[in-house]
């Protein structure tokens, strides 16, 4: 079983710069990553990070958003900057349970991977 918590959302102006967290307890050695939901919205992928550390990103936010992992403290993160109004929604993290989701899913499909945190608020004002 895996337990994920999100945090270090917030309001923002257009320009400005987020870190979320994401602590998690139990396996989470195969790839996570950052999913996103605006409200009336589906849910987003965002980015994602496999255990090799190779990274990957929707074209929304390439160049904008870093996604890292410390697995020394089961940290997922994700560095936002240059933030967009169209960036608002809820954040997740998120983690498979298995390997197979990694080897056969991508970036888009993260908000598909069997465990999920509670989300974090972030919210990009013009």
């Amino acid at each position: 079983q895996v337990h994920l918590a999100e945090s270090g959302g917030g309001s923002v102006q257009a320009g400005g710069s987020l870190r979320l967290s994401c602590t998690a307890s139990g396996n989470t050695n195969y790839c996570m990553g950052w999913f996103r939901q605006a409200p009336g919205k589906e849910r987003e992928g965002v980015a994602r990070i496999d255990s090799d550390g190779i990274t990957t990103y929707i074209d929304a936010v390439k160049g904008r958003f870093t996604i890292s992992k410390d697995n020394a403290k089961n940290t997922l993160y994700l560095q936002m900057n240059s933030l967009k109004p169209e960036d608002t929604g809820m954040y997740y993290c998120a983690a498979p349970a298995t390997l197979y989701p990694c080897q056969i899913m991508g970036v888009r499909d993260v908000g598909s991977f069997a465990y999920k945190g509670q989300g974090t608020q972030v919210t990009v004002s013009s």
